[in-house]
């Protein structure tokens, strides 16, 4: 964006205006810094050659330089851990604050932590739109695993019980059915009581403002009998993957319903806005046996996009409205000088 300026006469005086021009249409340029295995699931052919079309271009970003020495970006984006890049991204920010980074490394923080990671959803009231939405009862234990069934006791937990690693870079879970088992479990880690929801999980992918839902198979139901009759930690490596869809299944329809699309919105609008960010996913369930009783019990920052349907118009659009807010919140004109 330039600026020019034009003069005129004005009764023997000049005033002399300058003008904000419009942008010269050029490419939109968006620096990414992702792992490799990131940065082959996310960036496929087809999310390049739509970006290409609609004038975004994908650039790499070399680590081992500063990041004021690279681009110029319009965007970055990134999914990268670790103190030394956070605070070379956090001085970048303060430099180049026209650049939008995707997302602010401190907000990320929130969602790496499974001890913090729900937080935000057991504090909000969505109890007036269509539905309601909690967080199963959960336990941070970081302690001696002998001292696990006391805790669990004193916290009023029922089992099972599904175990996560306390840093959320892992999917691995394990679902303990005794009290026994829990002492061969390994802190730090969340306990969560499990919530029977006949096998389905919801994959809600937030992009913005943008919103889209994937049924996915998750864990069966367990009943007294498998209570009775299984023992010992089952260990998953993961809750879902994409090969277990189950959009087009034959499911009962009241398993199979999503949830409420006001309910969605309103959830991710207020997550958005308490987070502090715009690209994670929340792993939902409903409560089996009910139509309006939903848990989150999972979420990620920067997830598996390019599992998402549709996901480079999805994505594409996103980066292009950044533009075009940033664009609008910058003055008409600059000054007058008379």
């Amino acid at each position: 964006m330039g600026i020019s300026s034009k003069t005129i006469g004005l009764h023997g005086d000049t005033l002399q205006i300058a003008i904000m021009q419009t942008p010269a249409a050029r490419e939109l340029v968006v620096g990414y810094a992702l792992t490799s295995k990131k940065a082959k699931s996310f960036l496929q052919p087809k999310l390049r050659g739509l970006a290409r079309k609609k004038g975004i271009l994908f650039v790499a970003i070399d680590q081992k330089r500063p990041l004021s020495d690279q681009g110029p970006f319009d965007i970055v984006l990134h999914k990268l851990t670790g103190r030394e890049w956070q605070q070379l991204l956090e001085e970048y920010r303060e430099a180049h604050p026209e650049v939008t980074v995707l997302d602010p490394p401190g907000a990320i923080e929130h969602l790496l932590n499974r001890q913090s990671m729900l937080q935000e959803v057991s504090e909000l009231d969505l109890s007036d739109c269509h539905g309601r939405v909690g967080v199963p009862k959960q336990l941070f234990v970081n302690t001696d695993p002998s001292s696990i069934p006391a805790a669990v006791m004193r916290a009023g937990l029922s089992l099972p019980l599904v175990a996560k690693p306390l840093v959320a870079k892992s999917h691995e879970l394990s679902l303990a059915y005794d009290p026994t088992s829990l002492t061969k479990l390994e802190p730090p880690l969340v306990l969560q009581e499990f919530v029977n929801h006949g096998g389905v999980l919801f994959k809600v992918y937030i992009v913005g403002d943008a919103i889209r839902v994937v049924r996915r198979f998750s864990l069966p139901n367990v009943d007294e009998g498998d209570l009775s009759n299984n023992a010992g930690v089952f260990r998953f490596p993961r809750v879902s993957c994409a090969s277990a869809n189950a959009d087009d299944a034959d499911l009962d329809p009241h398993v199979a319903e999503l949830p409420p699309r006001p309910l969605l919105e309103r959830l991710a609008r207020e997550l958005r806005r308490r987070l502090g960010l715009r690209l994670f996913n929340i792993d939902m369930i409903r409560e089996h046996g009910t139509r309006d009783r939903f848990y989150v019990i999972d979420m990620n920052y920067f997830p598996g996009y390019g599992k998402m349907p549709g996901y480079e118009h999805v994505f594409t659009d996103f980066l292009l409205s950044l533009v075009q807010k940033e664009y609008k919140r910058r003055p008409s004109y600059s000054s007058f000088e008379g």
